[in-house]
């Protein structure tokens, strides 16, 4: 199965339309710190409650560490996401003089990743969500339901580590249709392709699916 036959199929089945901006790019960052380790639900309520808490990112920065963990204190791991987002945004603004990131759309790809994963504890999922959904740039997330799909599909070797993930299956994606593929493969993992017990008789790749023999005799 080619890259433009899945993705036509998942688009069908999931109704991605085009990439539209969610959050300016320092809250797509701070965003995806809380989102790390934690659910959807959790997610969203910290992040609410972080913004109900301070009026601005420059007050985050400057507040305390317990004070940040407890408006985050839902989404779990508070202190340790504390420290991380007030050591980013203090570096950001010692480095650049105010968070505006809108300097990285103007970089190379590369360089722009690299700038970012630079920040403390900011890896190639987190530099890959500020620039596709604070920027619409063609970088691509693996999350884990993008890692588990892609290597049941044989996109990428089972053998491969989540980090070296990013490059590979990014390099097979057409810029232009990276933010679709992204969200397609989460659904797809969410609803079809799960960790335990996928779906695999309701998948719509199943015929191009080279997993799917194996499933299938679990299920006899």
């Amino acid at each position: 199965m080619t890259i433009a036959e899945l993705l036509g199929r998942l688009n069908k089945e999931y109704h991605i339309g085009e990439w539209r901006q969610r959050y300016d790019p320092v809250t797509e960052l701070v965003l995806t710190v809380l989102s790390q380790n934690t659910s959807d639900v959790n997610t969203r309520r910290s992040f609410q409650r972080l913004r109900d808490a301070f009026g601005s990112w420059e007050e985050v920065a400057g507040a305390g560490v317990e004070e940040i963990a407890s408006a985050i204190n839902p989404g779990g791991l508070a202190r340790v996401k504390a420290l991380r987002i007030k050591a980013i945004l203090e570096q950001i603004l010692r480095e650049r003089g105010s968070l505006d990131l809108g300097f990285l759309r103007r970089r190379p790809l590369a360089q722009a990743k690299a700038w970012l994963r630079r920040l403390p504890g900011v890896g190639p999922k987190t530099a890959g969500c500020v620039l596709l959904f604070g920027m619409g740039r063609p970088a691509l997330p693996v999350d884990t339901h993008v890692y588990r799909v892609s290597k049941r599909l044989g996109l990428i070797d089972s053998r491969v580590a989540p980090a070296a993930a990013h490059d590979i299956l990014e390099e097979m994606i057409p810029p232009q249709r990276v933010y679709q593929f992204h969200l397609t493969m989460i659904e797809h993992g969410r609803r079809i392709c799960r960790a335990r017990h996928p779906l695999c008789w309701r998948c719509v790749l199943r015929d191009g699916c080279p997993s799917r023999r194996d499933y299938d005799l679990k299920e006899m």
